[in-house]
């Protein structure tokens, strides 16, 4: 895996227009957005991961890896109710894993269309599916797509990043994140991956 490759051209502009990025740039050297080139596996960690903590969601993943020995469209698509449940997942998740699994094992999903779509476009497509919102395509257009330019506003680890280092703290709405914001783009994904990285070091992984 291979970090996108406009990474040092982001770093290198956002360290120049914000110190609270330069400093966490410096401090995080060495390490990088990557993705695992995987549409399907994407998609079904960002909807294990939804309204869990990180580490409560790669616990999930690890629990389902040790039962379906890999996560695919077949191995999901063909697993028991209870025994996705037995892993740790609401009902709700069970119904959705399964639904996009069943569509990527049929074709009616094909993740190699997606890349012609402008951000909104594919945001657009993605939230027709059954349990995708607006953060897990989000997080797919970062993780997957590696698009430069995403602001997840609706994640929580973000906004308490962006209150952390900018509002000592304070809670900020959404209107007053996309002004800080501002000077970010065209890089807001790799802006937003380091503000991770100041509440987590380890890298999160879709």
């Amino acid at each position: 895996m291979a970090a996108p490759p406009y990474w040092k051209q982001a770093t290198r502009e956002l360290a120049a227009r914000d110190a609270v990025l330069k400093r966490l740039i410096a401090r995080h050297r060495g390490f990088a957005l990557m993705s695992r080139g995987d549409a399907f596996c994407t998609l079904a960690r960002a909807i294990v991961g939804q309204q869990i903590s990180v580490k409560a969601a790669q616990s999930i993943w690890d629990r389902l890896l040790a039962e379906l020995a890999a996560v695919t469209p077949g191995s999901i698509a063909c697993a028991s109710a209870p025994l996705l449940k037995s892993c740790g997942l609401s009902g709700k998740k069970v119904e959705y894993l399964q639904d996009i699994a069943r569509r990527f094992a049929s074709g009616a999903l094909d993740a190699g269309r997606w890349h012609a779509l402008d951000d909104e476009a594919l945001v657009g497509e993605l939230v027709g599916i059954k349990g995708v919102g607006r953060w897990t395509a989000e997080m797919f257009l970062i993780f997957y797509m590696a698009r430069p330019d995403v602001l997840p506003l609706d994640d929580i680890g973000l906004q308490r990043a962006i209150s952390l280092h900018y509002n000592r703290g304070r809670p900020l709405s959404v209107p007053g994140m996309r002004r800080i914001a501002r000077p970010w783009a065209p890089w807001r994904s790799v802006a937003t991956w380091y503000l991770w990285r100041s509440l987590d070091p380890m890298p999160v992984e879709y």
